[in-house]
């Protein structure tokens, strides 16, 4: 551990180094990432600058690839890279990221074959990601995606895994192992907590399949019964055979929602469309629960957005958010989407709805 001399002593050295270059954007976070390099240095930990340096690089990369298509929606798609090419849950596979593609969304895949290649062929190489892993037994991404900008191979699963869930607006669940179980749960419990965006996570498997029933069944009569989650967390995932129902749950999310954001202890939740009066009267009596104090208010969205502006001119709704009622939330952000109302699509220049947000907001330093 360094001392705390030593400590002040390398973040003044960060300091010096920063002030010598002109107009760094985001020179507060950039002062932090240098002076937490120079501390980790001092150590002499080899091992644990390599694992920075590969993250660093990894982050740095996919991020660039992604950013190029911010104004995409996406949805991942995980599953088993096992599934044959006249497999039922490959076909199925491929028609849903066919019919996501002709509705506008990219497609993110593992990059390997099975599900993965069946999701980057149904999509098109022009609408879809491969997120590889770097493995002895795989041969790398598959030929709907390799050797494509967008084909990306990573070190380590959990810089893999955030690529996966920054920018997605979707996650759809075919059968698979302990990966897709991994990934499926990991996304599952972000979204639970608050450290991702509120999304659709499908479970997709062919008529007559039942991978997901059985897995239902366990998290109700096993997970639920036993108290380990709430009755209101089966709100965040659909287990459907239909690819047409599935993509239905991932459009309709937004057709009136499309995102929130914190500011100190408010919720802004944007819309395409305000809400009326009387839609208000209801939420104020019906989700009452979801408030920590106060009531549902109609208003603007949060002005001095740093990543993108078009996003103020949306309708909000704010309110004091009772932590943890994800569940909850999306059962209400369900009922506003319900709403018999006209809602025109809203395409902003950046996608941030799937990015991951952080509890507090940048409006206010925190």
């Amino acid at each position: 551990m360094l001392s705390e001399e030593k400590r002040a002593e390398l973040d003044l050295l960060a300091n010096r180094v920063l002030d010598q270059l002109n107009d760094v954007p985001n020179d507060d976070l950039v002062r932090r990432l240098l002076a937490s390099v120079l501390r980790m240095s001092s150590d002499n930990r080899r091992a644990d600058l390599k694992i920075a340096a590969s993250t660093l690089e990894e982050m740095e990369h996919s991020f660039d690839v992604l950013e190029k298509f911010y104004h995409r929606r996406k949805v991942s798609i995980f599953g088993s890279s096992r599934s044959t090419e006249k497999s039922d849950i490959y076909v199925q596979a491929k028609q849903f990221s066919e019919r996501m593609a002709d509705r506008g969304f990219m497609v993110i895949t593992g990059a390997g074959p099975g599900v993965m290649a069946a999701g980057n062929e149904g999509a098109g190489r022009e609408n879809s990601f491969g997120l590889g892993i770097r493995l002895p037994f795989e041969a790398g991404a598959n030929r709907h995606i390799a050797g494509d900008l967008k084909d990306i191979t990573f070190k380590y699963f959990f810089t893999r895994k955030l690529a996966f869930l920054k920018d997605s607006h979707a996650v759809v669940c075919c059968p698979g192992g302990f990966g897709t179980h991994d990934e499926g749960f990991e996304t599952l419990t972000l979204i639970q907590t608050g450290k991702a965006q509120l999304m659709p996570v499908v479970c997709l498997a062919p008529e007559g399949n039942p991978f997901w029933e059985n897995w239902d069944r366990y998290i109700r009569d096993t997970m639920l019964a036993q108290g380990m989650i709430s009755a209101s967390d089966l709100n965040l995932y659909k287990v459907t055979h239909s690819v047409d129902e599935a993509v239905e749950e991932i459009c309709h999310f937004y057709r009136r929602y499309h995102s929130y954001r914190f500011v100190n202890n408010r919720l802004f939740l944007r819309l395409t469309q305000p809400v009326t009066d009387e839609e208000l009267e209801f939420l104020n009596v019906e989700y009452s629960d979801l408030l920590e104090e106060g009531q549902f208010t109609a208003c603007e969205s949060p002005h001095g957005e740093r990543f993108d502006q078009s996003l103020e001119s949306l309708p909000a709704l704010t309110f004091v958010f009772r932590w943890g009622q994800y569940g909850r939330l999306r059962e209400m952000i369900n009922w506003l989407n319900d709403c018999e109302i006209e809602c025109p699509s809203f395409v902003p220049e950046h996608g941030e709805g799937g990015r991951l947000p952080v509890e507090f907001d940048d409006l206010n330093g925190r």
